[in-house]
């Protein structure tokens, strides 16, 4: 059978369910049992089907449309990304899908192949993670995707992002130089590409270089409830200094130290790798790693209009410069 001739019945005949729960297993729709769900998507990759785009004959019409993975909608990191990508979408006259995976009520694959139905031309993702599970679901579309602003191992997606290690190492010797000796990292997840392999890398190799110790690395800290929490672990650890990956949870940490009765910057440095405008409205504003989040946004989306209409891409791997915004939550010397 011709991978064109594939249909929803085909499916459905070799996976022995009805084409309701074949549409409703492509769709995202939770409500199908693991194990059915499991058959269906292994007769899909082995027979190679997608939907709608060959069954309604959609496979070479352009949709102008692109679709955008966002891991959580409040968040002003993915806002102000996403405001990049929309007006250059907006330049080149393309719509915006708009999916969020907040709090994995649909987990990454689902949303991609919800997205795919849809008949987007590409994709943006800025998840900081890439299940192989979504890299398959890509694959089997033909489907152009960029990374914005996280990186992962499968090089053959282009992304757009900064150079963590070097980011991390200049804001870890902004605390050395004003003197911090116990030094921390705070972050969520520890297994992604940008924490294990950039920032963790870094942080461990400036330690080991400056005979600083073991170190104290805190993961899983989501939010400002778990900065704020955090604050009774750092302290009683001694950390005097500390890189936050987020400055929603930095701002978390802040509050603690200070209902704590804690001097900042005196007792505590922070510094967020996350540098919204969350960290300039708070008080002592937060030091920070600017990333130019605009611009990221707005580089992917041209890279991504330019792998959509097959023209060349000379650099597939992007990486923007950052800037270290020195602000009162550091002493600065």
């Amino acid at each position: 059978m011709r991978k064109q001739d594939i249909t929803i019945y085909d499916v459905a005949r070799e996976a022995k369910v009805s084409m309701a729960t074949v549409s409703r297993v492509v769709n995202g729709n939770t409500n199908v049992r693991k194990d059915t769900r499991d058959r269906v998507m292994k007769v899909i990759n082995r027979l190679h089907y997608q939907p709608n785009a060959v069954a309604q004959g959609l496979a070479s019409k352009r949709t102008t449309t692109v679709g955008l993975i966002v891991p959580d909608l409040t968040n002003l990191y993915f806002a102000e990304l996403s405001k990049g990508i929309d007006d250059i979408a907006l330049l080149y006259k393309y719509n915006i899908i708009i999916t969020s995976i907040e709090n994995r009520l649909m987990r990454e694959d689902q949303a991609i192949q919800g997205l795919l139905n849809k008949q987007v031309d590409g994709v943006i993702y800025m998840s900081d993670s890439l299940p192989e599970e979504a890299v398959e679901a890509f694959k089997r579309t033909d489907t152009p995707v960029v990374l914005a602003g996280t990186k992962d191992n499968h090089q053959e997606f282009p992304s757009v992002a900064i150079d963590y290690k070097k980011a991390d190492t200049e804001a870890l010797n902004l605390l050395y130089n004003d003197g911090k000796k116990n030094l921390a990292l705070v972050l969520d997840n520890p297994d992604t590409v940008v924490n294990a392999e950039n920032r963790i890398p870094a942080y461990k190799k400036f330690l080991e270089e400056h005979n600083l110790g073991e170190g104290h690395i805190y993961s899983h800290i989501k939010d400002h409830s778990d900065g704020y929490n955090l604050f009774s672990q750092l302290s009683q650890d001694g950390i005097d200094g500390v890189i936050v990956t987020s400055d929603v949870t930095a701002v978390g940490i802040l509050n603690s130290a200070i209902d704590a009765g804690k001097k900042v910057p005196d007792d505590l440095e922070i510094i967020t790798a996350s540098a919204t405008q969350i960290a300039s409205v708070v008080r002592p504003a937060l030091t920070a790693i600017r990333q130019p989040l605009y611009d990221i946004g707005a580089v992917a989306m041209r890279m991504l209009t330019k792998l959509m209409n097959n023209e060349k891409v000379d650099n597939m791997q992007i990486e923007l410069p950052y800037e270290l915004l020195k602000k009162q939550s550091t002493s600065n010397n």
